[in-house]
C-alpha cells in the first residue's frame, strides 16, 4: 500500500473554533478518517481511552491546562504521532521540553504550507511507529515459536527419553518432512502429551 493510499485517525484537542474550521478543511476524507474534535483535556483524554488515533494535534493552551503533559504522554506510548501547536513565542522551550518524548512543535501563529509540512513529518513518524510494531510482534512471535519447539522438547525428552540434541532434530526432521513449521509440530507434540 503506497503511503498516498493510507488513511489516518486524527484526534484535534482545540478549543479554538477558528482552527477547528481550518484543519477540518486540512483534514478531508479518505485520507484523514476519522477526525474527531475535542474543545477540552477531559474530552480528549476519553477520546483516547475509547480507541487509538495515528495522529494528536494539541492546540495549546486548552481552557483548564496546556496540554503538553497530554502531547507527552500520548507520544510516550509510541503509538501516535503528536504536533503541539504553541504561540510562537514559548515554541523554543516548549520544543526544548518535549522533544526527547517525540512530539513535534510548532509555532503559532501558522500558515497552511506549514500545518501540511507538519503533517506530513507526522505521516513519517507514524508509518516509523508502524514499521516498529511490525518488528516487535514479528520478534514476540519467533520468541513465541521458540518457547513452543523448547516445550515440545523437554516434553519428548521426558516422555519418550531422548536426549536435548535428538529431541531438537526430531522436531526439525518432522517440520521439514511435512513441510510444516516447527512451531506446528511443536504444538502437536504438546497437544500429544498433554490430554
Amino acid at each position: 500500500m503506497s503511503l498516498k493510499e493510507r488513511v489516518y485517525s486524527v484526534l484535534v484537542v482545540s478549543s479554538s473554533q477558528k482552527l477547528n474550521t481550518a484543519l477540518s478543511a486540512l483534514l478531508e476524507k479518505p485520507r484523514f478518517s476519522p477526525v474527531v474534535f475535542a474543545s477540552d483535556l477531559s474530552t480528549a483524554k476519553r477520546a483516547i481511552a475509547d480507541r487509538a488515533f495515528d495522529f494528536l494535534l494539541v492546540n495549546s493552551p486548552l481552557p483548564e491546562d496546556s496540554g503538553i503533559r497530554l502531547a507527552v504522554d500520548t507520544a510516550s506510548s509510541g503509538e501516535t504521532a503528536v504536533l503541539l501547536l504553541v504561540p510562537g513565542e514559548f515554541t523554543e522551550d516548549i520544543h526544548d521540553k518535549t522533544a526527547e518524548y517525540g512530539v513535534f512543535t510548532l509555532g503559532k501563529p501558522t500558515a497552511k504550507p506549514m500545518l501540511l509540512t507538519a503533517l506530513s513529518w507526522m505521516e513519517s513518524m507514524r508509518e516509523r511507529m508502524l514499521k516498529a510494531e511490525k518488528k516487535a510482534t514479528s520478534i514476540e512471535e519467533k520468541m513465541q515459536e521458540i518457547r513452543l519447539v523448547n516445550r515440545a522438547k523437554w516434553l519428548l525428552i521426558s516422555e519418550e527419553g531422548m536426549d536435548e540434541e535428538t529431541a531438537h532434530h526430531d522436531i526439525e526432521r518432522q517440520a521439514m518432512d511435512r513441510c510444516i513449521t516447527k512451531r506446528q509440530i511443536a504444538e502437536e507434540i504438546i497437544r500429544r502429551y498433554q490430554t
